[in-house]
């Protein structure tokens, strides 16, 4: 018997590589607007991206705005004149098609699909996850995506969570794990559903002393024997 049933997976940067995504992604939506992209830029661009996303998640801005304030403020640092909602959705377009996976992240849900059921919850944009996740070798081993723009609540948010327990048959938060990159969307929102979380903490970043992780691993392939009770 494993020792989880039901798996909540993060999308992005957990199995998804995002940072192979995002770069090409923005590549050719500036591209397309006569914009050839540096590495600075490309950097510039990510910061922009994950202080939007944070916004989100804080409540701050709503996934409509999300879309094109991040491509405003880029094109604010760098005074380039250019459409903002073309350049967005140039980005989305061209990002739907970008499907990279981490590494191992199909032999992990490949062995963890015997055991176990596999879901997806992510924050993504729908269009943008459904086409990474549909082209994706993983996809058959996933029970259902739960996408925040469907649910029409995001991750921290309990409700969220609440979202996805109810359908989930049978589901039980005694024998369910989230696992996710992410200590305030993934492991704040785990936490907060009084689920047990994994930590896939990559970057061997500190966590806080007051947040209560079950696990913590530097590895996706460490997620396996917590799961299975190996």
């Amino acid at each position: 018997m494993p020792r989880y049933r039901t798996v909540l997976f993060d999308a992005d940067q957990t199995l998804l590589d995002f940072k192979r995504s995002e770069p090409a992604a923005l590549c050719e939506a500036l591209a397309a607007m006569g914009v050839a992209a540096d590495a600075a830029m490309l950097k510039k661009y990510s910061e922009i991206n994950s202080a939007t996303w944070k916004r989100l998640e804080r409540g701050e801005i709503t996934k409509t705005e999300l879309r094109t304030v991040r491509f405003a403020d880029f094109c604010d640092h760098y005074n380039f004149s250019l459409d903002v909602e073309q350049l967005a959705e140039r980005y989305l377009t061209s990002l739907a098609t970008k499907s990279f996976l981490m590494d191992g992240a199909l032999e992990i849900c490949r062995a963890l699909a015997k055991h176990c059921r596999l879901y997806i919850i992510t924050n993504g944009i729908a269009s943008v996850q459904h086409g990474r996740l549909d082209q994706s070798p993983i996809r058959p081993y996933f029970h259902e995506l739960f996408i925040s723009d469907e649910l029409g609540v995001e991750k921290p948010d309990k409700a969220f969570f609440e979202k996805v327990a109810a359908r989930i048959p049978d589901f039980d938060p005694a024998d369910t794990l989230v696992v996710g990159d992410s200590l305030s969307s993934d492991i704040g929102g785990g936490i907060g559903a009084g689920l047990d979380t994994c930590w896939l903490n990559q970057n061997g970043l500190e966590a806080p002393c007051d947040m209560k992780i079950t696990y913590t691993v530097t590895r996706l392939e460490d997620v396996v024997p917590l799961i299975l009770g190996a």
